[in-house]
């Protein structure tokens, strides 16, 4: 790993990163590789030397901003070669028919990577650096914005005062770091939980491998709810079932558990297990899931808000660390504009990442319709295949959300505008054929007539703008 550092200034200032999960790790490597003095304080125990891992453990969806953020720090390749490719959804139907939607083009794809190891990787990579210090069982009762004076409960019971010249809150949805924020005048604050909870289960290897397809995001859509399913190293499957709590309500014995799987899941009966069903779905409650929304970003010039403690999103996207990844590479790039001048810094990032981070959660929340029902609609799965086709011909006006979001940089509310604007101009473009039923003639164009298809989109794009479409 590259440990260089800019040494722009005889004195580096010192800044705490509150928080040493996934995003608060990666934070300290890249301060450090500044040459800041970085101190990291987590209030749980070292997860690297920890008998149990308490906290989510939902698989994670490593893609592109997330990987440009850990290949700043020359973290790309190792944490990429400890993930599985997913090429796209394997959509398990009720009668155990199985079919794919690709993600995105040919050799796009995202990874299945283990929370946990992740963060046991990050967190040695920043104490790679030797102006960094990590410090565990530190818990956070008070800070001060006037003079960056922090108060924590430490590891002995006795409290215990440090001073940053800027903290970073990155200390998760229940943020600690932002209740400070809380006390201030204009801070706009949003917590939104969905009446929908989730449940783990473990599919076990068969015949050592994967039970499954296993380079697939693998979904079992019942319209209200859904099960998913992400492929582990060891040839295991995490499997995620998302529902509402009174529906989880209901499963109060092992007869009813049964008879709920027997009729909307039978083809998972014999992959999991009877047994490691039942001790999986009554070892623990269902959990709940929160989004957070709140601006601005910083408070004074002491302290800045990313990942959960900023914007936690529901997982329904796979965005939540891509996003959290993507704020410290998108402070990183501020820093070098500002020369890292931070009175300059913290207002610049709020006024960038808080539209884009907003724009994410509201994508999450749409994201877990589509995965949980649209996908069951022949009419999505057309226009799926529409949008693909249109992006081959016209690949810098046509683009896909899902490709947008996954797979380039594109700020998340720019994708979202241009994604309502194109999905209107496809719309009334199908509109202009005559009726949905066209849509079978476009098919036949498409699979007989693929030279002459460009030239029909021509024509038919020509046609919208001559309309003035795009200004609607």
């Amino acid at each position: 790993m590259d440990h260089s550092t800019k040494n722009k200034s005889a004195y580096k200032k010192k800044v705490a990163v509150v928080g040493g999960g996934l995003v608060g790790a990666l934070n300290a490597c890249f301060f450090a590789k500044r040459g800041f003095e970085v101190a990291v304080f987590e209030s749980r125990e070292d997860i690297r030397s920890a008998k149990t891992v308490k906290g989510r453990s939902i698989n994670l969806a490593l893609s592109h901003r997330g990987r440009r953020a850990l290949n700043h720090v020359g973290m790309e390749e190792k944490v990429v070669s400890k993930g599985i490719p997913m090429h796209g959804r394997m959509i398990h139907s009720l009668n155990g028919k199985r079919s794919s939607i690709p993600y995105g083009k040919k050799g796009q794809y995202i990874l299945s990577v283990g929370r946990a190891n992740l963060n046991k990787d990050l967190l040695t990579a920043a104490e790679a650096y030797p102006n960094t210090e990590l410090h565990f069982k530190y818990k956070l009762l008070d800070w001060s914005p006037e003079t960056g004076i922090m108060t924590f409960l430490g590891p002995d019971g006795t409290e215990k005062e440090i001073q940053a010249d800027l903290i970073v809150g990155c200390d998760g949805a229940f943020s600690a770091t932002r209740k400070q924020f809380l006390r201030c005048s204009r801070f706009d604050y949003s917590q939104t939980y969905i009446p929908h909870g989730y449940l783990e289960l473990t599919m076990p290897p068969k015949n050592g491998d994967f039970a499954m397809e296993p380079n697939f995001l693998h979904i079992w859509p019942r319209n209200t709810f859904m099960m998913i399913a992400l492929p582990n190293l060891d040839k295991t499957f995490t499997c995620t079932l998302f529902m509402p709590f009174e529906d989880f309500e209901k499963l109060t014995t092992e007869d009813k558990m049964m008879n709920f799987f027997q009729k909307f899941f039978p083809d998972l009966i014999p992959l999991i297990g009877v047994d490691a069903l039942k001790r999986d779905l009554f070892r623990l409650p269902a959990q709940a899931m929160v989004s957070v929304k709140c601006s601005p970003y910083h408070l004074m010039d002491k302290c800045v808000l990313m990942g959960d403690a900023a914007h936690a999103v529901v997982p329904f996207f796979g965005q939540g660390m891509n996003a959290g990844f993507e704020d410290c590479l998108v402070f990183d790039e501020i820093m070098d504009k500002f020369d890292e001048d931070i009175d300059a810094v913290l207002p610049e990032y709020t006024r960038i990442r808080a539209p884009d981070d907003h724009a994410i959660a509201d994508l999450a929340m749409y994201n877990y319709v589509e995965m949980r029902a649209h996908v069951n609609s022949k009419y999505f799965l057309f226009r799926k295949y529409l949008d693909r086709v249109l992006h081959f011909f016209m690949p810098k006006t046509i683009i896909p959300l899902y490709t947008m979001v996954t797979f380039t940089r594109t700020r998340y509310h720019e994708a979202v505008i241009h994604w309502q604007w194109q999905n209107k101009v496809i719309t009334r473009g199908l509109f202009l054929f005559g009726s949905v039923s066209t849509a079978g003639s476009i098919y036949l164009l498409i699979k007989y007539f693929p030279k002459n298809f460009s030239g029909i989109v021509e024509h038919l794009w020509n046609q919208a703008s001559a309309l003035n479409w795009f200004q609607k």
